[in-house]
C-alpha cells in the first residue's frame, strides 16, 4: 500500500494511492465494512497488522472509483504528521564520510529533529536569516516503525517496520556546528519535509537497493544508492531499540549521501527560492520551495 494525508475542506484526510488515483479511506471503509476507519496514518499503525490485512484486501478487491480522485491539484500534507520521534543518523553513507574525509563512526551517531520540525512533501522550507544563513539539504529514505519496539534483534527487525518515505534532513550548518551539538540546527521548523507518502513494507523487499538521489533547481546535487549505507536498518533498529523504545509511527532518518553543500569547494547553500527535490526510488519525490523570512520578536 501507497498512504498519504491530503487536505481537503480544510480537514486531513488519510487516503490510499492506486496507480494515480487517491482513495479516500474512511468513506471506502465505512461504506464497506460499517465501520471508522483510524483518523490518520499513525491510528492507522497502532490500530496493528490484522486491520491492515483487511485494509490492503479492501483495496484490492477493486471498485474503488466512486470513493477516488485523481492524484494531480491534491494539497498533499506529510503522511505522518504527529511521530512522537523523529530519530536521525549521521555520518551512515560511506560516500559522505568519504567527501568529508574522514574517518566512519564505530557505532550510529544519533541525533533527534523535534516533531515540530515535520512538514508536507510541497510545503515551505522557511527560515529567518537573523538565526541561519547556512541552509544545507539531505536527502535520506525514512523509516516508519509499526509497533513497540524494544530491544529487538537485527535479525527481527523488519517485523517492526511499518514501511518507508523521503525525508529531507534539512540542516541549518552554523548552529548545527556552533551549538556543539546538532539538535537546534536540524529541528528549525519545516527543516524535515515527509512524504509524498509511505510505501509499506511489502512493496519494498530490498530497501538498501533504492536510488537516492537530490537536485537544487533542476540541477543534480546528490545521486547515490542506499547499498552505500554503513549501518544497515536492521542494525540501526537494534542500536536504537536497546537505548530506548520505538513507538508505533517513530520516523528513522537513515542517513545521507554525499553532494551535501556544506561540503562542496566553495561551500553551497540553500536561498531564497530555491527548490529543493529529495527523490528515494521506488517511493517518490519531496519538491520543496525555500523562503528567507524575517519575523519580528513575538509574532506566531
Amino acid at each position: 500500500m501507497r498512504l498519504l494525508t491530503h487536505k481537503h475542506d480544510g480537514r486531513l484526510r488519510l487516503a490510499a494511492l492506486i496507480g494515480e488515483q487517491v482513495v479516500d479511506l474512511a468513506t471506502m471503509w465505512a461504506a464497506r465494512t460499517g465501520e471508522t476507519a483510524p483518523p490518520d496514518v499513525r491510528g492507522l499503525i497502532e490500530a496493528g497488522p490484522a486491520l491492515w490485512a483487511r485494509l490492503a484486501e479492501a483495496l484490492a478487491a477493486g471498485d474503488v472509483a466512486s470513493f477516488a480522485r485523481p492524484l494531480a491539484g491534491l494539497e498533499l500534507a506529510a503522511p505522518i504528521q504527529n511521530p512522537s520521534k523523529v530519530i536521525a543518523i549521521g555520518l551512515n553513507y560511506w560516500d559522505h564520510v568519504r567527501e568529508q574525509g574522514g574517518e566512519p563512526p564505530k557505532r550510529p551517531l544519533v541525533f533527534a529533529k523535534f516533531p515540530t520540525a515535520v512538514t508536507g512533501p510541497r510545503d515551505e522550507i522557511v527560515w529567518d536569516p537573523a538565526l541561519t544563513n547556512k541552509v544545507d539539504w539531505e536527502a535520506e529514505l525514512a523509516v516508519v516503525i509499526g509497533r513497540t519496539a524494544r530491544r529487538v534483534p537485527a535479525e527481527r527487525a523488519y517485523d517492526y517496520v511499518f514501511g518507508y518515505t523521503v525525508a529531507n534532513d534539512v540542516s541549518a550548518r552554523d548552529l548545527q556546528f556552533g551549538d556543539g551539538q546538532w539538535v537546534r540546527g536540524k529541528s528549525l521548523d519545516s527543516f524535515c519535509p515527509l512524504g509524498p507518502w509511505i510505501v509499506t513494507r511489502d512493496e519494498i523487499p530490498d530497501p538498501h537497493a533504492l536510488t537516492i538521489r537530490c537536485a537544487v533547481n533542476d540541477e543534480l546535487v546528490q545521486d547515490s544508492t542506499t547499498a552505500e549505507l554503513i549501518f544497515g536498518i536492521p542494525a540501526l533498529i537494534e542500536f536504537l531499540s536497546h537505548a530506548f523504545t520505538l513507538l508505533p509511527g517513530d520516523v528513522i532518518l537513515t542517513g545521507t549521501p554525499d553532494g551535501v553543500g556544506h561540503f562542496r569547494n566553495p561551500p553551497r547553500y540553500l536561498a531564497d527560492g530555491d527548490l529543493v527535490t529529495a527523490e528515494v526510488g521506488g517511493i517518490g519525490a519531496l519538491s520543496n520551495r525555500c523562503r528567507v523570512e524575517t519575523r519580528t520578536s513575538g509574532s506566531a
